[in-house]
């Protein structure tokens, strides 16, 4: 009983902080240049399909992602999910992750993203045209390992440590990130209400470096040869966020099912986010169909700042012997470039 007051406690207290910082963080809001903005780009086709409102909702794992306390409230023993997304010009985002419970010690997760980029023509000052026929491809990647646990039946919570690795020809860079996040269900005594907070990317600043930042140079003043030197990379933040989001889901027959969300972001480099979202679905004999539906809104932004339009999706869910196999689509709607498309495999076991 203690620890559920305690933590109960604890997810109030972070749903008012981020509350009170809504109210008066724009006024002082810097808004600029971050490292590894790839942790921003959202994974998995079912929780984008509700415009990622879902940080309440969100279950098993491809909550590693948007909540990693949702990953506690996994339904099988095992799960495995790959994620693929057509990104914004031409980039792909290649997503896997796997999940295993361990008892009553929790669940442990283990994900990977990664971003193609494809190649690029390498151009140089000497070989402006590439006319050498050279390419490189940056390599993007973010590994995680995930814990998660249900302290009781209805308060989770987890964390996920991220390695993040960077590299851009000759120069790279790498960098470190935590996310930390609580689930709370039945809010206030009520069945189906929930409540999730989660902060996100919480690291020390990135800077890259390599061979690459090397040049030569020819001295100005005196007799000196040409030299190489170093341009010094500056180093930037990461993108931390702190979300909160509320959800409500339930049962009109036994065989069709619900849920609305909404959530709150605060970025500590961009202007507050809102998000909502919902999911409709109808089951029979063992299989399960979900449409869903969501947007964002960044109240605050330019015209031209916030690219990302409203989310669509759908998903099947079959209860086979032994195994669960969910495939899930998502299409969100982007202003200059090609709409973002994403398809997921999801197995449980």
């Amino acid at each position: 009983m203690r620890s559920t007051k305690l933590f109960t406690a604890l997810a109030v207290l972070l749903a008012v902080v981020v509350m009170a910082d809504s109210g008066f963080a724009q006024t002082s809001k810097r808004v600029g240049t971050a490292a590894a903005t790839q942790l921003l780009i959202p994974v998995g086709a079912r929780d984008l399909a509700m415009g990622g409102a879902t940080i309440a909702h969100s279950k098993g794992v491809e909550a590693i992602y948007w909540n990693v306390a949702g990953l506690g409230n996994m339904e099988n023993s095992a799960q495995g999910m790959f994620s693929s997304m057509s990104y914004i010009a031409d980039i792909g985002v290649n997503y896997g992750a796997v999940g295993g419970r361990f008892g009553d010690f929790g669940v442990i997760g283990f994900s990977v993203t990664t971003l193609d980029f494809g190649d690029i023509p390498l151009t140089t000052q000497d070989d402006p045209e590439n006319t050498s026929g050279r390419f490189y491809s940056p390599n993007f990647v973010t590994v995680g390992l995930s814990y998660a646990r249900a302290l009781t039946d209805a308060i989770s919570a987890g964390l996920t440590a991220k390695i993040i690795s960077e590299q851009i020809d000759r120069v790279s860079a790498s960098g470190f990130a935590l996310d930390i996040g609580v689930q709370y269900n039945r809010l206030i005594g009520i069945q189906g209400l929930e409540l999730g907070v989660v902060v996100k990317n919480i690291g020390p600043q990135m800077k890259y470096d390599g061979p690459g930042l090397y040049k030569q140079a020819i001295s100005s003043e005196g007799q000196r040869p040409e030299q190489r030197f170093k341009s010094e990379a500056a180093s930037y933040e990461l993108p931390s966020t702190v979300e909160i989001g509320v959800g409500y889901s339930g049962m009109v027959q036994n065989n069709i099912s619900y849920a609305l969300m909404g959530s709150f972001m605060n970025n500590n480099l961009y202007l507050d986010e809102y998000r909502v979202g919902g999911e409709l679905g109808f089951g029979f004999e063992g299989l399960f169909l979900y449409g869903r539906a969501g947007m964002g809104f960044v109240p605050q932004a330019e015209d031209d700042d916030n690219i990302f339009g409203s989310t669509f999706g759908a998903g099947v869910h079959y209860d086979a012997s032994g195994i669960d196999i969910t495939v899930d689509y998502a299409y969100r709607a982007v202003e200059l470039f090609d709409a973002n498309s994403v398809l997921s495999l999801k197995l449980g076991f």
